[in-house]
């Protein structure tokens, strides 16, 4: 079996890493496994700075969960898994597949990828598939963060190319952040820009977004424009910009085409200023203003991720800004550019490797038959796929309608993140064969396998990955694989050889494939393709591990390019960047009487993707713990639904329970859910279920953040909240929300219906036998108040609460009692009583999960010791000094603090 060399390092060498969640791409240093993990102080990414899920990663090593064994599932008893041995499996994927398409062809069957792939497992998978299976149905998760970011790029400039690097947001004297919470979804950038801001203050920040989020906190403008109307409003912004004769005429003439259709297009679309000022639902002063600074502003940079991605219309959202760059002439400048900041640890990595279902490896194309022609002899691959495969919603629905007969998921969680997500579970009901490749045992995706094989993890893997700036960094292993667990690439390539393909999938180890990644990107390239490895070819095995970060093009070893299309020349026929008319278009689902509220989906602080990693983590679990509904209060007024209650939320495509959260943050109209929650954490908590399954139709990308919605109370008798540290009966409740803390579980729920005997069902749900003789319990049968605990050994095992919402107990108060290693007569009479007995101060919700600092601990600093910043606050608690992704609401709570004083 494959194991990597780096896997094989002495314990306590230093090895630098990189982390595995967004597409920032942070360097982290481990010390020894046993160690916290923290920051590399030489990655230029992060310089030693991590946010707090890059600083719980040494939480999620355990190995409560993981799918260790290759297992098989026989669907006439799907919970009896049988485990089998590597050859087994391997066979077995490989028969099944290829009966599949002895029967059906090439494109019955399918692989489903991610961005969480290293470069390597992204390459052979894409071999495999396109290259000697013979179709192109592979396609990633990252189709649903960044395909429209690709799709635009294409067509204005040639090629998937971010022109630009990270340092541009510290060079900019004016940073437009368009549809992107950064200060959470992508902290430590938004660190970068916090600073700058600081040592400049003359710096403006504009951020363009329908919610008020924690971003808005650096913002000198926000512009909550209307859901949609992004097209429109940089529509607006070209006409205006020709009105007013801001452009580089110079560089329009020299360097692009197309520009009198774009222009055309934005003066018919957004050049009367009062109608756009109305149609994107903002002052007119504001879109002055707006439009006026960056007229005057050479160094402008616009970043955009998935507020911009994410849309029937992202491409052209895309292409919108772009336009207006190229239209000002800044473009791969210092300081100056358009700006994709991807969602997921190597979506661009993937990208390079042709891992979405419409492109060739290394920035090939289907479309051009010379292209073809060159991956096909290179590989050596007669069968090479000659036509784009399937992108991920159509995948689906292809396998819902029979079509697609056998897929391979790796790394992936279709059934939480894709839209219509109910229709994506049956798609996989009715699919003859599926096969999930993961690390994690139990998710709503790997239920429905019929063979699951187990990965390598984070902290095992060893390979690259590319970050938003096209940073190449390589992530190493610093500890041996559990169990059987393998490569994915070594899974790939075996099958490959049961296949019939052996001479082409021969790889020992990652850097061999690296190495042949690099050497296609050179293969008949005389420069009409950007990206290019060559300077990277031929790498030792030593040279690759010792692999610094670098920025492709890489044309000479060692040497790479901070910013690419500066100099005018695009990978076009005939170089010249390429204007594209952008007309604005409504979603393709209006609210109605049925639906008046428009879902909005989107991540939160301390959460990643479906929650198969961090939520494994205590620290990242605390902070936001349960499903919840931002909804904006008159909104709440008029739908019956109330702060802190539970509602649900209703599409036509489907529903789930989640916790009611009043926020002015909102416009009226809009609901926000987050998309993390699963069936592994919650009851009823799947957004994907909800979300409309309209795509671009040039990129595939869904439209997650538009899909017409109600809202409603959601009925029940008694509410409540729990720990324990084993597992409990969950079919006793009407809703529940898990989430893991450090050596116990807590889970917040609700029933329906008189329960005859309290004590007795509490015992049943928790799973403390009748004859465990230290428990206690209180009761008050009027009030609908029960509380109940039981120990064991000394220590607190189990504590139960029903109450109405208002009188349950303090969470992180109880989630203290069970870090004690005894539990004191004092503790036993506090915990029945529900509340601390005698002076003990409960530190409230947390606020900073990097230290573990809560709400009312601030607020008392805040009070006691007259603080008036977040860096006062910090100093005192440290809150707010490592991340910082807690500064916006340690700012709010400043204010609180403040108008309570004047009240007073």
């Amino acid at each position: 079996m494959a194991r990597s060399r780096s896997a094989m390092r002495a314990a306590n060498a230093p090895v630098l890493t990189t982390c595995p969640y967004c597409g920032v791409g942070c360097g982290v240093r481990v010390d020894s496994v046993k160690t916290p993990v923290r920051g590399d102080e030489q990655h230029p990414a992060n310089a030693g700075r991590l946010c707090v899920k890059g600083s719980a990663l040494g939480e999620t090593l355990g190995l409560d969960g993981r799918l260790l064994y290759p297992l098989r599932r026989d669907r006439a008893a799907p919970d009896a898994l049988q485990r089998i041995d590597w050859n087994a499996a391997l066979d077995e994927v490989a028969a099944r597949f290829a009966r599949t398409i002895a029967e059906h062809g090439p494109d019955s069957v399918a692989f489903y990828v991610s961005g969480q792939l290293l470069t390597e497992d992204y390459y052979v998978a894409n071999k495999l598939m396109k290259g000697f299976i013979g179709s192109a149905n592979i396609d990633t998760n990252s189709r649903l963060c960044m395909s429209s970011a690709v799709a635009g790029h294409k067509r204005a400039f040639g090629e998937d190319i971010v022109p630009g690097c990270y340092e541009d947001f510290e060079l900019a004297d004016l940073v437009v952040l368009v549809g992107s919470n950064t200060a959470w979804c992508h902290p430590v950038l938004y660190q970068r820009i916090v600073a700058e801001k600081e040592r400049r203050p003359q710096m403006r920040i504009v951020v363009v977004d329908p919610r008020h989020t924690p971003t808005c906190d650096l913002a000198d403008l926000h512009l909550p424009l209307a859901p949609g109307s992004d097209v429109a409003l940089f529509n607006g912004l070209l006409a205006w910009l020709a009105r007013h004769d801001a452009g580089d005429r110079d560089y329009v003439e020299a360097h692009t085409q197309g520009v009198d259709a774009a222009l055309a297009c934005a003066q018919a679309t957004a050049g009367d200023l009062d109608a756009l000022a109305a149609r994107c639902e903002l002052t007119r002063d504001k879109l002055e203003t707006f439009y006026r600074w960056f007229a005057e502003t050479e160094k402008t940079v616009t970043l955009f991720s998935q507020g911009v991605n994410q849309s029937r219309q992202g491409t052209d959202k895309v292409n919108a800004i772009i336009n207006c760059h190229l239209y000002t002439g800044r473009v791969g400048k210092p300081g100056s550019g358009p700006f994709s900041m991807t969602g997921q640890p190597n979506a661009m990595g993937g990208r390079e490797v042709g891992g979405l279902s419409n492109t060739l490896a290394a920035h090939l194309e289907f479309s051009d038959a010379q292209q073809r022609d060159c991956v096909s002899r290179f590989w050596n691959a007669p069968r090479l796929a000659s036509t784009p495969g399937l992108k991920a919603v159509d995948l689906f629905d292809a396998m819902h309608a029979g079509h697609i007969k056998a897929v391979w998921i790796i790394a992936t969680n279709p059934v939480v993140s894709l839209p219509d997500a109910d229709r994506v579970r049956e798609a996989l009901r009715r699919c003859d064969f599926v096969v999930v490749s993961d690390v994690v045992a139990s998710t709503d995706t790997s239920r429905h396998a019929d063979l699951l094989l187990p990965a390598q993890a984070w902290g095992e893997k060893d390979g690259t990955v590319t970050n938003s700036e096209r940073c190449i960094s390589r992530q190493r292993a610093f500890r041996a694989a559990p169990g059987e667990a393998q490569p994915d690439w070594w899974v790939l390539a075996e099958v490959g050889k049961r296949l019939g393909h052996a001479g082409a999938f021969t790889y020992a180890s990652a850097h061999e494939i690296f190495d042949e990644h690099a050497r296609l990107s050179a293969f008949e390239n005389d420069g009409e393709r950007l990206f290019d490895l060559r300077g990277l070819v031929g790498l030792g095995a030593a040279a690759y591990d010792a692999l610094a970060p670098i920025r492709w093009p890489v044309l000479q070893p060692g040497q790479g390019s901070d910013r690419l299309l500066g100099d005018g020349r695009f990978p076009m026929p005939d170089g010249r960047a390429a204007f594209v008319a952008t007309e604005p278009q409504r979603p393709a689902h209006p609210v109605s009487a049925a639906f008046p509220l428009i879902l909005n989906t989107g991540r939160v602080r301390d959460q990643w993707h479906t929650m198969t990693r961090t939520g494994t983590a205590p620290t990242l679990g605390a902070h936001l713990p349960e499903p919840f509904v931002d909804v904006h209060p008159g909104d709440a007024l008029t739908q019956g639904v109330r702060d802190g209650a539970l509602a649900r939320v209703s599409t036509e495509w489907g529903s789930l329970v989640a916790r009611v959260r009043c926020r002015t943050e909102l416009r009226r109209g809009q609901i926000f859910v987050p998309i993390h929650w699963n069936d592994q954490f919650a009851s009823d908590a799947r957004v994907g279920a909800l979300v409309n399954p309209v795509v671009d139709p040039i990129s595939g990308e869904p439209e997650f953040k538009h899909t017409p919605a109600r809202i409603e109370d959601f009925g029940f008798d008694w509410c409540g909240v729990l720990f324990t540290r084993g597992d409990i009966e969950r079919t006793q409740l009407a809703w529940w929300a898990r989430v893991q803390l450090a050596g116990v579980q807590r889970y917040e729920f609700a029933g329906r219906g008189a329960v005859a005997d309290r004590g007795a069902w509490a015992r049943a749900v928790l799973g403390i036998d009748d004859a465990t003789p230290d428990w206690i319990e209180y009761r008050d049968e009027a009030n609908g108040v029960y509380h109940a605990a039981a120990f064991r050994e000394g220590r607190l095992h189990a504590c139960l609460y029903i109450a109405p919402s208002s009188a349950l107990p303090s969470r992180q108060w109880l989630a203290e009692r069970f870090e004690r290693a005894r539990i004191t007569g004092r503790d036993r009479l506090s915990l029945l009583a529900g509340a601390p007995v005698g002076a003990a101060a409960d530190d409230g919700p947390l606020v900073c999960s990097c230290f573990r600092v809560g709400r009312n601990a601030i607020v008392r600093a805040i009070r006691e010791r007259a603080l008036k910043s977040p860096k006062e606050v910090t100093a005192c608690l440290k809150a707010g000094g490592n991340c910082g992704s807690c500064v916006p609401e340690i700012r709010g709570l400043l204010a609180d603090c403040a108008l309570a004083e004047e009240s007073s």
